[in-house]
């Protein structure tokens, strides 16, 4: 495998990393074509490929056979550098030969901590002093505020670097706001906006342990404005919090989802054998 080139100098963002999502339709009859030692050939380079990026300092590729026939099989990218990202997502795509893999979807992302964290004023201020009546300065009231920082600073590192599970179920989908004339997400203050975004909270919480989420965001990189990875032990669970989530008051006013792709975290030579190879 070559990387990007020599002379190129890398673009990676003050904070976080970018994110591909990539979902290929295999040609079979192309495949077909090749004879026992090329297919065997192209299998062996597609595996050293996948493993030499996945030794890549700061990045992580996960491979997936997806259910349904909208794609095949499926990677999710995520590295520093944009040049890497981009030559990484070139040498995929024609790691089978050519003719093999045809690109069907794809998405381009980065990780984000989001607008409406809140903030230790706020914790401060709302529970603290509010729901707990301690009092500022107290030993007690410096020992939860020091908690909440450190929790707080291992929660943003986990959006901005996250380490991405083995978890077998994977579902992803882009998602907007809408900007209609009655409902626009644009025009709202806020602390309404933040209000709304804490209710829906609550609700994914209550997957806790059942559900690995990683929203990443997209506005000005792709089609839509955010990505949603999420990974579970079984199928019943992504259905349930998407289903519950979208009668939250903050999706039904004003969410608008693209495509689901649902696909199965699998070992490379299952990988294979699953998808026909």
């Amino acid at each position: 495998m070559s990387n990007t080139d020599t002379q190129t100098n890398p673009i990676v963002p003050t904070e976080g990393w970018h994110v591909i999502h990539l979902f290929y339709q295999i040609d079979h009859t192309q495949w077909s074509l090749l004879s026992d030692d090329e297919q065997l050939k192209a299998k062996t380079d597609l595996s050293i490929l996948i493993q030499e990026i996945r030794s890549t300092p700061k990045t992580q590729l996960l491979s997936f056979s997806i259910v349904t026939p909208k794609a095949d099989i499926g990677f999710m990218l995520l590295t520093d550098d944009l040049h890497l990202a981009n030559s990484f997502e070139k040498q995929l795509t024609l790691a089978l030969g050519a003719d093999i893999l045809t690109p069907s979807f794809s998405y381009l992302s980065m990780t984000e901590t989001g607008d409406y964290m809140t903030t230790p004023e706020e914790y401060s201020e709302n529970t603290l002093k509010a729901d707990r009546n301690l009092t500022e300065g107290s030993d007690e009231y410096e020992s939860a505020l020091n908690e909440f920082k450190s929790h707080m600073a291992k929660y943003t590192n986990d959006k901005l670097y996250p380490n991405m599970p083995d978890w077998p179920v994977f579902c992803f989908y882009s998602m907007g706001k809408r900007r209609g004339e009655v409902f626009n997400w644009y025009a709202l203050p806020f602390d309404e906006r933040k209000r709304l975004m804490a209710e829906h909270g609550k609700v994914g919480r209550q997957w806790a342990g059942k559900i690995r989420q990683l929203i990443t965001g997209s506005v000005g990189l792709d089609d839509s404005e955010w990505g949603v990875t999420l990974f579970a032990n079984n199928s019943y669970d992504i259905k349930g919090i998407v289903y519950k989530m979208r009668y939250d008051e903050v999706s039904v006013k004003y969410a608008e989802f693209g495509d689901f792709y649902i696909g199965l975290q699998l070992p490379l030579d299952q990988l294979f054998r699953r998808v026909g190879l």
